[in-house]
């Protein structure tokens, strides 16, 4: 378990993170997206213990994660550069974990290279972005963690291994009941493998909610009215967004129940129809398309 309370975090004169909360249970997958300054790598330092923070506390199973050695045993980091070691071997930088983490696993890390195939003979400075990336990936899920912190953790991959990849991920959650946290601009592998995911924005959680939960309650509606839509449509409390198109209104809205069908019902209309939505619209639509927000998703 992952506790996250009332966390602050200043880097030099800027206020890097304010009152940051979450909880995060074992087992499961948490997504952690927002536009470049937002503050996620600030984050996942303070989750790693890399950096102390202001106010607030951190709890990995029970514990603090600040100057606490056991824990971080059983904290995997994954960076979204890993230039880490680039004149060691690859079989030095493993031997390296061997003797850092103890719980490290030369037999999961063999098995997990069968896949990846990365030569141990070959100097890290040499490897491709790629290659980096699924050696880091591969060292740290061979510490046996409790808990897996990564940061674009498919930067670099070709499709296949990005796959591969995802695929030992959830085999991981599945089989060791591994917390995995990861940061990304990929909404599409947050779409696909996520339990629960956030919005951090100007160093602020704005928005937490499960994906199954989103698909069910924010949607887009298409509708056709009989006469005219109701003149207070654009202040419904469940209405996020409208778009008119002719006699079309697109209405997206956060809270898509049988109360709302109903009301619309009730407006007079002769044709609604759902629009699937992607992760990335219901994003942009439930932080209500801030200025400079759509960042996230380029």
């Amino acid at each position: 378990m992952i506790s996250i309370k009332g966390v602050n975090k200043k880097l030099g004169d800027k206020e890097v993170l304010k009152n940051i909360n979450l909880h995060i249970e074992k087992g499961s997958i948490f997504g952690l997206i927002g536009p470049n300054g937002a503050g996620k790598t600030t984050l996942i330092k303070c989750l790693t213990g890399i950096y102390k923070i202001d106010a607030g506390d951190i709890k990995v199973c029970s514990e603090n994660v600040d100057d606490n050695i056991d824990i971080k045993h059983h904290i995997g980091y994954v960076a979204d550069q890993n230039d880490f070691f680039s004149y060691f071997k690859v079989k030095d930088v493993i031997k390296f974990y061997g003797m850092t983490y103890k719980n490290f696993s030369i037999a999961r890390y063999n098995e997990l290279n069968d896949k990846f195939k990365i030569p141990e003979n070959i100097m890290v400075r040499k490897l491709s972005k790629g290659m980096k990336m699924r050696l880091a990936i591969m060292l740290n899920l061979s510490i046996m963690p409790k808990v897996l912190v990564l940061d674009e953790p498919t930067n670099g991959l070709d499709p296949m291994a990005k796959r591969e990849t995802i695929n030992i991920l959830l085999e991981e959650v599945a089989e060791r009941e591994t917390i995995i946290f990861i940061s990304s601009h990929n909404l599409s592998d947050l779409e696909r493998i996520c339990d629960k995911v956030a919005i951090l924005f100007k160093g602020e959680i704005r928005y937490v909610n499960s994906v199954e939960e989103m698909k069910k309650t924010i949607k887009k509606i298409q509708v056709v009215f009989k006469d005219e839509a109701p003149a207070d449509l654009e202040n419904w409390a469940e209405v996020m967004n409208i778009e008119k198109i002719g006699r079309v209104y697109n209405i997206v809205t956060k809270n898509y129940n049988d109360e709302f069908k109903q009301r619309l019902d009730n407006s007079g209309i002769s044709f609604r129809e759902e629009i699937d939505m992607s992760l990335e619209d219901m994003f942009i639509y439930s932080i209500g398309g801030e200025s400079g927000y759509e960042e996230i998703f380029k």
